[in-house]
C-alpha cells in the first residue's frame, strides 16, 4: 500500500509556509519548481482536495493545507532530530545538547555549568533557548530541545525530572524602603507597590500564582523588565520591588543598597529541576550534564 503522505510532502508544505512562493521554497529545498509542483499535484490527486491556491505571487493554504502544515510542524522536528542522532552516531560524534530555560533568573547560574561541561565533552555543542514566551514542555515533547531547566513539575510519564537544588523566592526592596524593617511581607503589603517582573504571563510567575492570586491580592502596578540587572538597579533606586531567587539577591547584596524579605512568614520555597524525555535517559552526555548541574547546584545552595 502506498503511503498517502510522505516526508517530502511535509517538507514542501513547511517550505511554502516559511517562504510563501514556489521559487523561494524550491531553492531552499533544492528542488525544481516543476518537481515541487508535481509532488503536490500528486498528493492532491490522492486526497481529492486542493492544498493551496495562488494569491498573486504568494500561495495560500486551504483547510487541507493548514492541517498538513500543523502535521509538518509536529512531525518534522522529531524526524530531523532522529536524522541528526543517527548521523552523529555513525561518524562517532556526540552532537548537540539543546537546552530550554523556563527559569529566567537561572541563566547566570547555568553559565557555571556550561564551561566545565564543554571542557569535559569537547565533541558536544550546546544550544540554549531562553525566550520569555518560550513553552518549555511543548519544545521538549516536540523534540525541539533535549533538556529543560524548570522550577515547575508536571505529571507526565514520558518525562524524567531530577531535582537540582532548592531555593527561596524572596522580595527584594531598597534598604530605605518602607517595608525594609520587616522580616517578611504579606500579600496586603504589595497592594501599594509597583511590582517589577520578567515579561511573561502572570500564570508563569510564582509571585502571582503562589502568593498574590490565592489571597485575591494584586500589586498597585505591574511593570515588566527584560534584564534582571536593570530590574535590581530600579529596586535599589526605589522604583519598585521584585521577587527573585535568594541566591541572586546574594550576588548583588554587597554592591547595592537592597534587602531581601520573605514572602509570607514561612517563605516561598521552590526547587529547580531538569526534565528530559524518558527515551533519552541513557544518553551519556545528557546524564553528564544533569550530574554537573546537580554538583554546581549543591555548591551554590550550601
Amino acid at each position: 500500500m502506498i503511503n498517502m503522505i510522505e516526508r517530502s510532502h511535509l517538507e514542501i508544505i513547511r517550505g511554502i509556509d516559511r517562504h510563501r512562493t514556489l521559487t523561494e521554497a524550491s531553492a531552499i529545498l533544492h528542488l525544481s519548481q516543476s518537481a515541487l509542483s508535481h509532488a503536490i499535484r500528486k498528493l492532491e490527486s490522492r486526497t481529492g482536495t486542493k492544498i493551496w491556491i495562488k494569491q498573486g505571487r504568494n500561495l495560500e493554504f486551504t483547510d487541507t493545507g493548514r492541517f498538513l502544515l500543523s502535521l509538518a510542524n509536529r512531525i518534522l522536528p522529531q524526524l530531523e532530530h532522529g536524522d541528526r542522532a543517527l548521523k552523529q552516531f555513525s561518524n562517532g560524534k556526540k552532537g548537540t545538547l539543546r537546552i530550554g530555560m523556563e527559569c529566567h533568573p537561572c541563566y547566570q547560574w547555568l553559565l557555571k555549568v556550561v564551561l566545565p561541561f564543554l571542557q569535559t565533552w569537547p565533541e558536544v555543542d550546546l544550544d540554549i533557548k531562553k525566550d520569555f514566551q518560550f513553552d518549555g514542555y511543548s519544545s521538549l515533547k516536540d523534540h525541539e530541545t533535549d533538556l529543560l531547566i524548570t522550577p515547575d513539575l508536571i505529571k507526565d510519564n514520558t518525562l524524567i525530572f531530577t531535582p537540582i537544588f532548592p531555593y527561596e523566592l524572596v522580595l527584594i526592596v531598597a534598604r530605605n524602603h518602607k517595608l525594609a524593617p520587616k522580616s517578611y511581607v504579606t500579600t496586603e503589603d504589595l497592594e501599594t507597590e509597583t511590582l517589577l517582573t520578567y515579561p511573561v504571563g502572570t500564570d508563569r510567575l510564582d509571585i502571582f500564582t503562589n502568593f498574590l492570586i490565592p489571597s485575591g491580592c494584586k500589586p498597585a502596578s505591574h511593570k515588566v523588565i527584560e534584564d534582571h540587572e536593570i530590574m535590581i538597579q530600579m529596586v535599589a533606586a526605589e522604583r519598585g520591588v521584585t521577587a527573585l531567587p535568594n541566591w541572586m539577591f546574594a550576588e548583588y547584596n554587597e554592591t547595592l543598597p537592597i534587602k531581601a524579605l520573605r514572602l509570607g512568614s514561612g517563605g516561598l520555597h521552590k526547587k529547580l529541576y531538569t526534565a528530559i524525555r524518558a527515551i533519552d535517559h541513557d544518553v551519556d552526555y545528557i546524564q553528564a550534564f544533569v550530574s554537573s548541574a546537580i554538583e554546581v547546584g549543591e555548591t551554590d545552595s550550601s
